[in-house]
């Protein structure tokens, strides 16, 4: 997008304002993580930055771990404005079956919207980063994994709405058309 995707317009609010719409009544503890918070002060949430900004969405998952006051850390991007309740709250259903509890589509995971436990996670991604490793899913290998797979998602978003994320301007126009065609995917809870 060539700038700050929290801070793009859709639909007259910031993409992370739709977000933020989708996830308030699941946690008394929302918080985000930002190496730009001058942009976000308005929001009056915590805002968190990276120890060391730039060096890859695996510290920045640490970082949310870190600043994170329950065990169980519902992680969301900034540019998926259509999350779907009834999925989110499958997936919080499965709390305590796993260490982690992912969506994965096409054999591939989803990880910026996942739940996490931090007391297995922060060790387990301390170890993957002293490894060298980086990629989101790299510290999975230590810690116990609980995919939703897709058939199971078809279930609580059929149309995999919840997998939306703006990176591109056609994807912007995209989710406009959406919101245009059909005025209840506005966020409500």
């Amino acid at each position: 997008m060539g700038r700050d995707k929290a801070l793009v317009p859709l639909a007259g609010k910031r993409l992370i304002e739709h977000v933020l719409e989708r996830v308030r009544a699941i946690s008394d503890d929302l918080f985000i993580t930002t190496n730009a918070p001058h942009s976000l002060e308005d929001l009056q949430l915590p805002l968190v930055s990276d120890e060391v900004p730039g060096q890859g969405a695996l510290f920045g998952l640490k970082t949310a771990l870190s600043a994170a006051r329950h065990d169980h850390v519902l992680i969301v991007a900034c540019d998926m404005p259509f999350l779907q309740p009834d999925l989110i709250d499958h997936m919080l259903s499965l709390i305590g079956r796993a260490d982690v509890i992912i969506p994965q589509i096409e054999g591939h995971f989803e990880p910026m919207l996942a739940i996490y436990r931090r007391s297995a996670c922060l060790p387990a991604i301390d170890r993957a980063l002293a490894e060298h490793e980086l990629r989101m899913i790299s510290f999975f290998a230590y810690v116990n994994v609980l995919a939703i797979k897709p058939e199971v998602i078809e279930i609580f978003d059929p149309q995999r709405l919840s997998f939306f994320n703006i990176n591109t301007p056609e994807d912007l126009e995209t989710a406009q058309a959406l919101i245009q065609a059909d005025p209840s995917r506005e966020p409500r809870r």
